[in-house]
Formats: structure tokens, C-alpha cells, sequence
């Protein structure tokens, strides 16, 4: 009898489908809006709607039915060759010295955890919600889109910083390339500024 009620709960947790969203985390004030505006407006529709069948589901204390994946991207940092002499002639460069190359990269794993911890934090009063955080080197919107596709996102959500066509000309848009290119639904969620315009 005890086998036979273990196999049915583990059939029930069976059915319930983990999703999968993966929200972009970086500085600005934006990506912290899209994140929010994720926790305010589709968790409770998603939690409330994952199993409507298994209502016991949602309230188990194990059970998580969303993984949160919160992913912060830092540029790559590289040893550069400053130009010393007279025309900045290579003959006469210098190399940056390895010790703040790793000052540098200690800071750049401090800024992440400092993001990170405040996106993690935001998220501690919702239930269901398995939350992991997520560090990776490179450019933010190509790696961004080959994390979403190699785990296997149901959503990815990314804050629109309002660029401007000069600057996103030149500087290039992580929300405008990974709608381009997300094998995955997106959602980018403008800022307030943008949306009282």
C-alpha cells in the first residue's frame, strides 16, 4: 500500500511541468524593472495556472514549479598594449601589469554577487519559485541567447534600456538582439520612462 502511494505522488509531481524563465541582470536600473515587472505580473498567473488539477502541488513546500534563472554577463577582460612613445608607436608600449588585470577581475565577480544577491533577494518572498544565479564572460547579448537555447528557457525576459537610435546604432541593443535571435518567447519590459512617454 505505501509503495503504491509513493508511486502515484511521484506520477502527480510527474505531470507538473517545471518552466523555465531566464531574466538578463546587469547595472542598470532596467534590468531590475524587467525583473520585477516578471515577479509582479506572471508568477501568479503561472503558479496559479501550472497545475490547476493538483492544487496539493502548489502547496507542497518541495515543490518548485518555476526555475528562475537570473544571468549577469560581464564583459571580458583583456591585457592591452598602451602605446608609450612619441605617434604611439608599438615599439615603445607597455603592458598592463597581471596584478590589475586581477584586481580587475575581482571586481567585476564583486559587482556580480552584488547584483545577483539583490535580484535573488527580490525574489524571496515567492512561492514555487527555485531560484539560481548564473555568471557568464563575453559579450552580454551572445551569451545570453546561447544560455537560453543550451538550457532550454520557456521565457526569457530582458529590460529595454531606451538607447536611442544613435547609441543603439553604434553600441548595439541586447533587447533588439535577442529578439532577433532567442531560439526561445522574449519579453522585454521597458522602463517607466519609456512607458510615460
Amino acid at each position: 500500500m505505501g509503495t503504491e502511494k509513493g508511486k502515484l505522488v511521484a506520477q502527480q509531481e510527474g505531470l507538473v511541468k517545471k518552466t523555465r524563465i531566464m531574466v538578463g541582470i546587469d547595472e542598470s536600473d532596467e534590468s531590475f524593472h524587467g525583473l520585477q515587472w516578471t515577479l509582479d505580473n506572471l508568477f501568479g498567473c503561472i503558479t496559479a495556472t501550472a497545475a490547476p488539477e493538483q492544487p496539493e502541488a502548489n502547496d507542497k513546500a518541495g515543490s518548485r514549479l518555476i526555475t528562475l534563472s537570473l544571468v549577469h554577463v560581464q564583459q571580458a577582460f583583456h591585457l592591452q598594449y598602451v602605446p608609450a612613445g612619441p605617434g604611439g608607436t608599438v615599439s615603445t608600449a607597455f603592458c598592463i601589469p597581471s596584478s590589475v588585470e586581477e584586481s580587475v577581475k575581482k571586481a567585476q565577480q564583486q559587482i556580480a554577487k552584488a547584483l545577483l544577491s539583490r535580484a535573488s533577494d527580490m525574489c524571496k518572498d515567492k512561492m514555487n519559485i527555485e531560484v539560481e544565479t548564473l555568471v557568464f564572460e563575453g559579450d552580454p547579448k551572445e551569451k545570453i541567447c546561447r544560455a537560453a537555447q543550451e538550457m532550454h528557457v520557456d521565457l526569457l525576459v530582458v529590460g529595454s534600456r531606451n538607447l536611442g537610435k544613435f547609441k543603439r546604432a553604434f553600441l548595439g541593443s541586447v533587447s533588439d538582439y535577442c529578439a532577433q535571435h532567442a531560439n526561445c518567447p522574449i519579453l522585454i519590459v521597458k522602463s517607466p520612462k519609456e512607458t510615460s512617454n
